[in-house]
């Protein structure tokens, strides 16, 4: 969260046909959903993958918890950008206008279209191959981007206690060995990476708990309602920033879809259970720590519930909420790899990445491809400047979300009569009032980009746009081995 931060402050000065014809479970799914009844040849990969261990709902709730949040960690700057009232208000407030509408989308759109690829699948279907390829590329590139922060967060943690990781080779080799560790462990297969999600959650979150329960005798109510320290200047792109980045990503566990056990009925549970766990994961801690505590509002920085955890409780509870963060950036890298791995895969039986990227271990049954372009990527932006790309991933991510809305909209004025096992329950006009404000706060995060992230996100798209088009141009020439079913866009006629 400290990188996502340094880039905004830098962007901000203080400032029954085929639904999807993707192979494996989601082809099987399309076909029964739609009452086809013929038989197809079942493939070798799919087969193992019918016959794989599926994630069931609790592993599940957790990766989703780690995609969007992780904890408290990395909230305290609301405090400092506005006060306690106004964080504590941001995060009551803020994932009914935001991550509610998000969570929401990707309940109805997983659960129609329960394919690995999740929002790939979903432009593909609205738009055609072009956009689905361009949602794919702005969403891989946004994950991997932000995903290279989680192995050097770790190791600034480490270095508070071995203070040779703290620059030079050790340091480099470190965040190598870390970040490899870390993806061999995706490498295991996706079930294991939910239930090691689970284990780190629970011993992530003890602290918070514990520093709750600490506080309740020490909490002083009238300090929730100060609005700041005099003569400290109110950062709105800060605080509003910090909010966005805490409560999103809500769609990234879609691409999982193809992986989970009955999904049209665990994605839109898991999503509820994850919501709650998320909104009181932040709220219980800062209400909290700020109750219990005089303000000192520059204080308010990433890092500041350690300090708090130990004016409130004493040093072991801040070591134990030190150890909790290095944890919790294991779970949000576990989390955030599994996503871009299986948005290849889904990429890949769509046909628009080459086949290799769906090809799958024969001990693990993990796309190992994924993980080790995903891997390869992480390692070598992990020692560039963050600030630029972390704000050209928001740009892409911001692009990415403003298609996927345009997505959901369109899929329900185009597709009314598919099956939806979870429905918004609104009609068109009311979805497109749902979507006005996480549109507009979208533009907003764009608006406020400086020249540079402009230009590298210009950049990084047309690159995008070349790379479909030289894909498409080795598909038609059979240079490289694409899938041969490729994913057709379904008119509602069809259904009919």
């Amino acid at each position: 969260m400290s990188y996502i931060q340094e880039a905004f402050e830098i962007q901000n000065p203080p400032s029954a046909r085929k639904i999807s014809t993707m192979t494996g479970d989601s082809n099987l799914y399309s076909q029964q959903l739609l009452g086809h009844q013929e038989t197809r040849p079942t493939t070798t990969a799919a087969t193992a993958r019918t016959n794989s261990k599926k994630l069931s709902i609790i592993p599940l709730i957790f990766v989703i918890y780690f995609e969007v949040s992780g904890g408290a960690y990395g909230e305290e700057a609301a405090v400092g950008a506005a006060g306690p009232l106004w964080a504590i208000l941001g995060f009551l407030i803020f994932p009914f206008i935001w991550s509610i509408p998000e969570a929401l989308i990707t309940a109805e759109l997983a659960t129609a279209f329960p394919g690995n690829g999740g929002y790939v699948i979903w432009a593909h279907q609205a738009f055609g191959p072009f956009w689905g390829s361009l949602m794919g590329s702005w969403k891989f590139l946004c994950g991997v981007m932000n995903l290279a922060s989680y192995p050097v967060l770790c190791i600034d943690y480490v270095k508070l206690v071995i203070p040779l990781f703290s620059s030079g080779l050790p340091r480099y080799l470190a965040i190598v060995s870390s970040t490899l560790v870390l993806s061999f462990l995706n490498y295991t297969g996706l079930v294991i990476v939910g239930y090691t999600a689970v284990c780190l959650g629970v011993v992530s979150l003890l602290p918070f708990i514990l520093l709750t329960l600490i506080s309740i005798p020490k909490i002083d109510p009238g300090r929730w309602i100060s609005l700041g320290q005099k003569g400290v200047e109110k950062d709105w792109s800060l605080f509003f920033n910090t909010l966005f980045w805490n409560l999103n990503f809500w769609d990234n566990a879609s691409t999982l879809a193809g992986e989970v056990e009955q999904p049209q009925k665990t994605f839109p549970k898991a999503l509820f259970s994850a919501g709650l766990l998320t909104c009181l994961a932040y709220l219980l801690p800062l209400l909290a720590a700020t109750g219990a505590i005089p303000l000192e509002q520059e204080n308010w920085v990433d890092g500041y519930f350690a300090d708090a955890a130990e004016i409130i409780a004493g040093k072991w509870l801040k070591i134990f909420l030190e150890i909790g963060a290095v944890l919790s950036n294991i779970g949000l890298y576990e989390a955030q790899l599994s996503s871009c791995v299986y948005q290849l895969v889904g990429m890949a039986d769509l046909g628009i990445l080459p086949q290799c990227f769906s090809v799958r271990s024969k001990w693990f049954n993990t796309p190992w491809l994924g993980i080790l372009v995903s891997t390869l990527i992480t390692v070598g932006v992990s020692y560039m400047n963050f600030a630029d790309l972390i704000s050209s991933a928001n740009f892409l991510y911001s692009l990415g979300m403003l298609l996927e809305i345009a997505a959901f909209l369109w899929l329900r004025r185009k597709l009314p009569t598919i099956e939806r096992p979870f429905k918004v329950p609104m009609e068109l006009s009311g979805l497109i009032v749902m979507c006005l404000i996480p549109s507009g706060f979208l533009v907003y995060v764009m608006s406020v980009a400086t020249v540079r992230v402009f230009l590298v996100s210009s950049i990084v798209t047309v690159f995008t746009i070349v790379w479909y088009f030289v894909m498409k141009l080795r598909k038609s020439k059979k240079w490289t081995e694409f899938n041969n079913v490729v994913g057709e866009k379904l008119e509602d006629e069809d259904l009919e």
